[in-house]
């Protein structure tokens, strides 16, 4: 039994493998992620995650991971957890990431370590009604890469770019989805 190739922490073989299945089952690549909210008190809410459908399958193995939800005291919170906007970075930050190593991988690229930082901007007047020239949500998100890897600069970028391209969060922050709000009547 051959040892599976891994680089950066991602097995090669794997993921190779996986994008094969793809390829021949499409439907395979279909996921349907879930999160479930509810409001504490105050601006204090907790959000959990477990179960989702993938791979042709339900999956409901995770143990259930909760994710408080506030505000800092000038918000009007108590800074029981981060507030939305910023697990709105967060989210960002782990997929850019994981895009960046995964796809790097993938060609083979040794990454000795990747750091980013992300900035957002909001105009509170959106969110308290005070303009409606004012968006409610980020104005600009500015994201900062530092790669320490064996590569030019113009090599880093390009990785850069390709974590860009893959992101299912980046593109959808990017390039905007529907999103359907409705009252929950069952």
């Amino acid at each position: 039994m051959s040892q599976a190739r891994a680089v950066n922490g991602v097995n090669v073989d794997q993921l190779m493998a996986t994008i094969e299945q793809i390829k021949a089952k499409p439907e395979m690549a279909l996921f349907k992620f879930r999160a479930a909210n509810q409001w504490v008190g105050g601006t204090h809410n907790q959000a959990t995650i477990r179960d989702f459908y993938g791979a042709g399958a339900e999956d409901d193995t995770r143990k259930p991971m909760v994710f408080d939800l506030d505000e800092p005291p000038v918000l009007l919170g108590d800074n029981r957890g981060a507030n939305p906007v910023e697990y709105l970075l967060v989210a960002l930050s782990g997929c850019l990431t994981t895009s960046l190593v995964a796809h790097a991988a993938a060609r083979g690229i040794a990454l000795r370590g990747v750091k980013s930082r992300y900035e957002g901007d909001i105009d509170l007047r959106g969110f308290l009604g005070l303009s409606e020239e004012v968006p409610a949500g980020y104005r600009e998100i500015r994201v900062f890469f530092s790669i320490d890897a064996d590569l030019t600069d113009g090599q880093k970028e390009e990785l850069i770019r390709m974590a860009q391209k893959y992101s299912p969060v980046y593109n959808t922050v990017a390039k905007p989805v529907p999103v359907s709000v409705l009252l929950d009547r069952g």
